[in-house]
């Protein structure tokens, strides 16, 4: 009995999924009926759960988009009608449907598949997405494109988990909605992003699906019409219009100009077969010009149960058990970098009520759930919507508060335009903690802080920082919390720090002043951030050859500390500067003191900049990439060498 249950929860074995196993592409699914597709998007469902137990990944997100992804692949014409998924880490059932079976438990490992939509892995994937609420921008622009150019394709658009949150989202609809263009927009509406829903919206689309009179008078109402005379059909229409703005339908997006349809249940496919059919064939008719959005009732980690029980938990897994739904993490007694940050924050917060918490939509990510445990009424959620969170925290400094932005350093680019203007313009002591800076392994180019080195040092006012330990980054917290004279930014590693005793409190480091590690003759390294552990790696060994050098830990890349440079410029042969970023940041700040300053002149001493390569590296583990950006102890020792 056990055994025949875990065949009929994973699947595995290829009698689990016979229809499955007949589908390569799309078209192969198009002769079913509608109940083998039914049939079929269960095996999906199984292929699913198998593959993520196997590489890990997102998973919940995938299983709510099962029946979806199934119909509306079924129902038109891909790749030559475009399907966009928002986000992208919901699509790995649309890349089993797509050709991609095969290499499914390649998700996320190097040289596999991509973990989100990807646009050089498949003419399936129109648009590649891995940030959120782009799916309707990118599908109008698409649809633009067809009609200027006399094509009659379809744009469908699948946004939702969280996405329309974000303000770019209203921007896309409210354009959309003036064009007239035809854009189907899908809301996968599943009441979750990676954590519970926040904000007016979510409410708002709850109060939809609990309107049963709605929809009981909106059917009632178009059952009654076509028993109608035409003349009367007109007029019992604009009677349907006005009940469901009076019971609460979706007046929003209509009065946006969209063509609103639904709640649907999202996972009856029932119900989504036939309503995909009818409004792709009355578009193809002519018929109900304009965008139109159906709004479908999904439930995030559908059909596992411990995914249905824990979706924020399952939203992004390890390689798990799939009976139990037990994760195979390593376990550490080494604190993340995360969680030191929460921790020293909270630590900070006991001692100074000015002190408020802010993240978009990433509590568990950032570490700022700890905090809101601890200070429930000072932690604030703002939901996708990065140039809100910046702007909201620049709101609140303006009045004397101490806003922390905890958001990823490859999120924050999305509030730029916000961190220029309403913050470091105004010099407003907004403090960002970048969690994510450097390579990130499986999530890959999309996700990777290598930026903000640069997008930050730019720009006048701003102080940065990168914590080369975890106790560095418990100072930089306690820093950050007692500067008041403008925006203060520090960065810090994902995973694990390098085991050090952590101090009960951070001490405040004083402004643009480094701290020496190592001393040593001839080559100095100066190191920005995480890589201060490979830098002593290369130390250790060089001492084994009786070579020592001198380990700088610059802490600050602005202001820098010139005084250090100089003394480290006038003492050695050789400087190397190493950090986790990209071309443009600390190296290039070093080498512009040294060259103003003369110190290269002389040509007593030589610069070697050591940084993430001009490229966007693959997914892959944390090791490879750093090897292959030549940021390891070896590479290191490489460059002294040489």
């Amino acid at each position: 009995m056990a055994k025949e249950k875990l065949q009929t929860q994973t699947g595995a074995g290829a009698s689990q999924t016979p229809l499955l196993d007949q589908v390569h592409i799309p078209a192969d699914m198009r002769g079913f009926s509608d109940e083998q597709l039914t049939q079929l998007a269960k095996e999906l469902r199984i292929a699913t759960i198998d593959a993520v137990s196997k590489t890990g990944g997102h998973l919940g997100a995938g299983l709510g988009v099962v029946e979806l992804t199934t119909a509306i692949h079924a129902v038109f014409d891909t790749p030559d009608d475009r399907l966009i998924f928002d986000v992208g880490h919901q699509c790995y059932p649309h890349k089993i449907l797509t050709g991609r079976r095969d290499r499914i438990t390649t998700l996320r490992q190097g040289g596999g598949l991509s973990g989100f939509t990807k646009r050089s892995e498949s003419e399936y994937d129109p648009f590649g997405a891995a940030h959120s609420s782009t799916s309707i921008s990118a599908g109008l622009g698409m649809a633009v494109a067809r009609d200027l150019q006399g094509k009659d394709n379809h744009v469908i658009a699948v946004i939702g988990d969280g996405s329309m949150s974000a303000g770019m989202a209203y921007e896309a609809l409210n354009n959309a909605g003036a064009l007239k263009s035809n854009l189907i927009v899908i809301l996968n509406d599943n009441n979750m992003s990676i954590a519970p829903p926040v904000g007016a919206m979510s409410k708002y689309l709850t109060n939809i699906v609990s309107s049963k009179p709605y929809l009981t008078a909106r059917e009632a109402a178009k059952r009654a019409a076509s028993l109608l005379p035409e003349p009367l059909q007109k007029a019992a229409k604009r009677a349907e219009e006005t009940a469901r703005a009076a019971l609460g339908g979706g007046t929003l997006f209509e009065e946006m100009g969209f063509y609103y349809v639904g709640p649907v249940d999202g996972h009856n496919m029932a119900e989504l077969l036939p309503i995909l059919r009818k409004i792709r064939d009355s578009k193809e008719s002519g018929k109900n010009e304009g965008p139109v959005l159906i709004h479908a009732i999904t439930k995030k980690g559908k059909g596992y149960a411990p995914a249905e029980a824990a979706p924020d938990k399952m939203h992004g897994v390890a390689k798990f058990d799939v009976v139990t739904g037990n994760q195979f993490k390593p376990k550490s007694n080494i604190p993340s970098y995360t969680k030191v940050f929460a921790q020293s924050l909270i630590t900070e917060a006991k001692l100074d009520n000015k002190i408020v918490g802010i993240t978009a939509a990433m509590p568990d990510g950032t570490g700022m759930d700890l905090f809101g445990y601890e200070f429930p009424e000072r932690m604030f959620d703002v939901g996708i919507a990065e140039q809100h969170a910046v702007t909201f925290a620049a709101g609140l400094a303006a009045e004397g508060m101490k806003p922390f932005a905890a958001i990823y350093s490859t999120f924050l680019q999305r509030g730029y335009d916000q961190v220029v203007h309403d913050v470091a313009l105004q010099n407003l002591p907004v403090r960002f903690a970048m969690d994510r800076a450097g390579l990130v392994g499986a999530d890959g180019q999309t996700h990777a802080g290598a930026f903000d080195i640069a997008y930050l040092g730019c720009l006048p006012n701003m102080v940065l920082m990168a914590a080369g330990d975890e106790v560095e980054l418990m100072h930089m917290v306690a820093t950050a919390a007692a500067f008041d004279d403008g925006p203060i930014a520090f960065r810090y590693p994902r995973g694990e720090g390098l085991g050090l005793d952590l101090p009960a409190r951070g001490s405040i480091i004083e402004i643009g002043i480094g701290r020496i590690v190592r001393e040593g003759d001839e080559v100095a390294i100066l190191s920005y951030g995480g890589r201060l552990g490979e830098a002593l790696k290369a130390a250790d060994q060089l001492a084994q050859n009786n070579i020592n050098v001198t380990i700088a830990d610059m802490r600050f890349a602005k202001p820098l500390d010139e005084a250090l440079i100089r003394t480290l410029a006038k003492n050695h042969k050789t400087l190397i500067t190493i950090e986790e970023g990209s071309i443009g940041g600390f190296g290039s700040y070093v080498l512009e003191f040294l060259n103003r300053d003369g110190l290269l002149d002389n040509g007593k001493v030589k610069l070697r900049t050591l940084h993430l390569p001009d490229t966007f590296q693959d997914h892959d583990t944390p090791d490879k990439q750093y090897a292959q950006a030549g940021l390891l102890a070896a590479d290191i020792l490489k460059v002294i060498k040489q």
